[in-house]
């Protein structure tokens, strides 16, 4: 079974969320989504500067198996991107959650409030 962190916010596209001390997001993907993945080989990663539309294509996850598109949790301005799990994006099988992709300064804070909870997202994958 995944593991899926009471802390965090959640999309139906897996992708996780923290909401850090400062407002910006650090966003992931899920241990549901890499276990459904397998072996990650590629990360694409947005560049810091580039602002999103929430939903929007932003990366790209390439498994073994298949390569799925990341998606703006909610609109902002990307700010960072891991470079050390482009380096090594097996690291995502490693640690889901300790591996992040990249970092957005939201356009508006309150966008975050409509994302899944911990509970919605464990009740979504059971669906799957």
């Amino acid at each position: 079974m995944s593991k899926v962190p009471s802390t965090l916010k959640y999309t139906k596209s897996h992708e996780w969320i923290r909401v850090e001390d400062d407002g910006t997001l650090t966003i992931g993907v899920t241990d549901h989504a890499q276990e459904a993945l397998g072996d990650i080989v590629f990360l694409e990663l947005p560049e810091a500067g580039r602002t999103l539309s929430a939903g929007e294509a932003c990366a790209v996850i390439e498994s073994v198996k298949a390569a799925s598109d990341i998606y703006a949790p909610v609109a902002g301005e990307v700010i960072a991107n891991n470079q050390d799990a482009i380096d090594a994006p097996e690291s995502i099988n490693a640690d889901s959650y300790t591996n992040w992709l990249f970092k957005l300064a939201p356009a508006n804070a309150d966008d975050v409030a409509a994302l899944m909870d911990a509970a919605a997202y464990e009740a979504e994958i059971a669906q799957a």
